[in-house]
């Protein structure tokens, strides 16, 4: 009764095949996706509001929904936001600060 120690080569290649192949697949699967830019707070927005642009503060909600629903009905994107000192600020996003401000400028 003869036990052989030593693993045929083709059994050692199995393994390290299957072991290569399971690296790579949790590397794909739960690897660092370091091409992918998170977004980052910008120290230099006090508000941190991201993406959009601040137009115009309104002194209180109602005043501030008046504005976001006029900007709406002439078609730009708007959100109201709680600015400092109770106030609340109309945000806008970036490409459509110029039309907002032209609305806004009109006497209705």
């Amino acid at each position: 009764m003869s036990v052989e120690v030593v693993p045929r080569i083709g059994e050692v290649i199995g393994v390290l095949l299957a072991l290569g192949v399971l690296v790579l697949l949790l590397r794909w699967t739960f690897g660092h996706h370091k091409n992918v830019t998170l977004p980052t707070d910008d120290p230099d927005d006090p508000v941190a509001t991201g993406l959009l642009t601040e137009v115009t503060r309104a002194p209180g909600p109602d005043a501030a929904r008046v504005l976001r629903d006029r900007l709406r009905s002439e078609g730009v994107r708007a959100t109201v936001s709680r600015a400092d000192g109770g106030a609340y600020a109309v945000l806008v996003f970036p490409q459509d600060v110029a039309d907002a401000k032209v609305v806004l400028s009109l006497d209705r």
